[in-house]
């Protein structure tokens, strides 16, 4: 069983910054592969980035690219998301996620367990 508690979002205006973390709990937690997805009102669950359980592999959604970088410390059983040059229509819940073993997926149907999420409004 993992927990999973996101922190960090927040307001920011568009072009600012914010760093996204997600706690695990449990003694597996480097057993996890775990990823980031979003939800905007009324739009379907998108992936956003993904990481293996080393942390030797990312990938990154097309749509955050160059602005977004996902990484993690197994140490402090924790995954960051950081988000530069927001822009408005970065506004979502943003949710962590993990799945059992080493390599990361994109399908949201592939992750064992979610966090409750976060909210992120970026203002034009």
């Amino acid at each position: 069983q993992v927990q999973l508690v996101e922190s960090g979002g927040g307001l920011v205006q568009a072009g600012g910054s914010l760093r996204l973390s997600c706690a695990a709990s449990g003694r597996t937690f480097s057993s996890y592969a775990m990823g980031w997805f979003r939800q905007a009102p009324g739009k379907e669950r998108e992936f956003v980035a993904a990481i293996a359980w080393s942390g030797g592999s990312t990938y990154h959604a097309d749509s955050v690219k160059g602005r977004f970088t996902i990484s993690r410390d197994n140490a402090k059983n924790t995954v960051y998301l950081q988000m530069n040059s927001l822009k408005p229509e970065d506004t979502a819940v943003y949710y962590c996620a993990a799945k059992y073993g080493p390599n990361w997926r994109s399908k949201a149907g592939e992750y064992d367990y979610w966090g409750q999420g976060t909210q992120v409004t970026v203002s034009s």
